[in-house]
């Protein structure tokens, strides 16, 4: 505990995006897997107004930026093996990117059926598989897949899907996310408060579905964690966090290692308080589950997570001037990465003597970018289940 704390509130600002033309919420990032000689790591970022931005990982200079007309983008995630980005679109296609050619037009686009909103998906750890999530139209939810793998026509061809899952879930599925080793392995978190795992290497849906845990609130967000990656857990968007472990599916131990409906009401938060959940990163060194939570005024909270519950371990400040979004965690080099609503991305960095900076104001923004951004608040749930 001592080594993460002390890596954690170690962490020092050394760079600070430069201003936008259009200053956006950042609302997801991820990175670069591949090391090209003579070129940086790339940071990818989904903003606000739907579309991703391309940095260069190490000056945090906007390299280029892609959307996602004319639908808005839910997601940002590179491939494991190339310098390809990938998103979901609302307009019921995942495109693909070349994160290091200007040209705005996907090198690949995979189509889904008429209706089809899009609004979480993920590839899998060999890139085989994509899956996307849709928003619940008529009585239907679906999980649709694509194969993703190059083929002889070349990268430009789109593609039709694999084939769907339609009885598993019964409203808006908000996150997929692939196993990061096992290829076959996939779970997916809704609005109806199910969050299922799948072995897509099973014939059908009904035999592929490996257990259903219920967070019994709308889920927000969910990952792998534990020894192999055999525990998975959720937040919910009224700020609860679930956490279960499927070693236990085949015995007669409890799946459920945590339950918080809030957590607000039990943390116990040395500098101030907690006003909302931003995400979970297992520490697979330390074999370690931690749950990144912040301030509406910047503050970023480290919680270790046990049976026991949740305990604040330590606090980063000075960086954000609002809400904290996003986040990505370094492992290797125990760097850190923050997307916020004041619109900066901000790399932090241990043992680094902090430059100077000043802090950004919040920002308004548009009434627009409101209705796609995620409220913390106790009603938010009770609220959507009601329209």
């Amino acid at each position: 505990m001592e080594k993460i704390e002390e890596q954690f509130s170690n962490l020092h600002i050394v760079k600070r995006s430069s201003e936008p033309k259009e200053p956006t919420y950042l609302l997801d990032i991820d990175t670069s897997k591949t090391v090209q000689e003579k070129k940086g790591s790339l940071v990818a970022v989904l903003c606000s107004n739907g579309s991703i931005r391309i940095y260069d990982k190490e000056t945090l200079n906007i390299l280029r930026e892609f959307n996602g007309y004319p639908g808005l983008l839910n997601g940002v995630k590179f491939s494991n093996s190339c310098d390809s980005v990938y998103s979901a679109s609302t307009d019921g296609t995942v495109k693909c990117w070349d994160a290091r050619l200007a040209s705005e037009k996907p090198v690949q686009l995979f189509k889904g059926y008429t209706s089809n909103v899009f609004i979480s998906f993920d590839i899998n750890c060999n890139d085989h598989v994509i899956c996307a999530g849709t928003e619940k139209v008529d009585d239907d939810a679906l999980l649709v897949f694509w194969d993703a793998r190059v083929n002889s026509q070349g990268l430009s061809t789109s593609r039709d899907p694999l084939g769907t899952y339609s009885e598993t879930h019964s409203d808006d599925i908000t996150q997929v996310r692939f196993h990061p080793s096992n290829p076959n392995m996939v779970v997916s978190g809704s609005t109806d408060g199910l969050v299922n795992v799948f072995d897509i290497n099973v014939d059908n849906e009904e035999d592929a579905l490996v257990t259903t845990c219920n967070s019994v609130s709308s889920v927000s967000c969910i990952g792998w964690s534990g020894k192999d990656y055999k525990q998975i857990y959720c937040m919910t968007h009224d700020e609860g966090f679930c956490w279960w472990d499927l070693n236990h599916l085949d015995t007669d131990e409890p799946i459920t290692r945590l339950n918080i409906q809030d957590v607000r009401e039990i943390v116990n938060v040395k500098e101030g308080n907690l006003d909302y959940l931003i995400g979970g990163l297992y520490h697979e060194k330390m074999d370690k589950l931690f749950v990144i939570g912040g301030t509406n005024t910047g503050r970023i909270h480290l919680m270790n997570c046990t049976t026991s519950g949740l305990t604040h371990v330590t606090t980063l400040q000075g960086g954000h001037a609002a809400t904290v979004r996003s986040f990505y965690w370094n492992t290797q080099d125990d760097s850190l990465l923050t997307g916020g609503e004041d619109a900066q991305l901000l790399l932090w960095k241990p043992g680094t003597v902090e430059k100077m900076f000043t802090k950004k104001d919040s920002m308004k923004i548009a009434s627009s970018v409101h209705q796609r951004v995620r409220i913390h608040s106790n009603d938010s749930y009770r609220r959507r289940k009601k329209q």
